[in-house]
């Protein structure tokens, strides 16, 4: 330690310069999507105030869910949503506006983002800008654990009392309206009875009353009815799901200040989680399944 005393000054100073250096390149690593320093609109306004609002439907476990141990809100998309922002180097502050608030556009700038499992639909994307899909999930038929009469939802559903969320993919599905952008579907349930409710988890609940009491099935993403049955819901899912969506993060067209630098921030992020695992990763840890690449139907 004494000799470094008495190096020359010139040594000295250079070896300054290089700790500096290799302490500048380690304290600032490249943004997660590039281009931060040319931020604008709505994305320069979330880096600024290190905040970035999400919306969530905690009624949709495991997906989204509010642990009532912890307070906290918990599953797949609260995990890719908070993946986002700590990529971004801000905040989630969370909101809960009902689903179809979120689907409908027009958010008067009440949450920046929805990160909840939607399918991007020409309706939907009239209003909403969305990322490249972050993952895949198939649509499943469920009905009463004692029931016996359905067995091919191609035909013993027919008629019945089936139980979806309003305005929702599986809701169109059995319009036979649905259209998904590069998908093809095959609408084999006629004339459904369709019940509408506010979630898919209030038509759970009511086809746990019994079979045929208030509904004869539900469609819904089978991670979610698979999720149902594990927590004891008196229910089972049938036949091979009806048909696959690719889902997205979502933006409001309409926000007062330009979301296109957020849109195409938010993309870069999503392809970078696709790359390096993450969200195969989340994926395992939530549905056991890896369910981030397209399953053709």
């Amino acid at each position: 330690m004494r000799r470094a005393r008495f190096l020359p000054v010139v040594s000295v100073l250079a070896v300054v310069v290089l700790v500096g250096a290799a302490c500048a390149k380690k304290t600032t690593p490249a943004p997660a999507g590039g281009g931060d320093e040319q931020a604008t609109g709505l994305l320069k306004t979330i880096l600024d105030t290190g905040v970035i609002r999400v919306s969530t439907d905690p009624a949709y476990p495991p997906q989204s869910e509010l642990n009532p141990k912890t307070g906290e809100y918990e599953g797949f998309d609260i995990d890719v949503a908070n993946e986002i922002a700590d990529r971004m180097g801000v905040k989630v502050e969370w909101e809960t506006p009902s689903w179809d608030l979120i689907t409908a556009g027009g958010w008067n700038d009440r949450w920046d983002m929805s990160v909840g499992s939607m399918t991007v639909t020409p309706e939907r994307a009239e209003v909403l800008d969305f990322t490249p899909a972050y993952y895949y999930t198939p649509a499943a038929v469920a009905v009463h654990a004692d029931n016996t009469t359905v067995t091919d939802v191609s035909t013993d559903l027919d008629g019945k009392k089936v139980g979806v969320c309003s305005a929702c993919t599986y809701d169109l599905y059995l319009q036979k309206t649905l259209e998904i952008p590069g998908e093809t579907f095959d609408f084999v349930i006629d004339d459904a009875d369709i019940k509408g409710y506010d979630t898919d988890s209030t038509a759970i609940q009511d086809l746990s009353l019994g079979d045929g009491t208030r509904l004869d099935a539900v469609i819904s993403a089978l991670p979610t009815l698979e999720g149902a049955v594990d927590k004891g819901k008196p229910i089972k899912v049938v036949g091979e799901p009806v048909f696959y969506e690719p889902l997205a993060v979502a933006f409001d067209k309409g926000a007062t200040e330009d979301p296109a630098s957020l849109v195409q921030k938010v993309g870069e992020i999503v392809d970078q989680m696709h790359q390096d695992g993450t969200l195969t990763d989340l994926s395992m840890k939530w549905y056991g399944e890896d369910l981030t690449t397209k399953i053709e139907s």
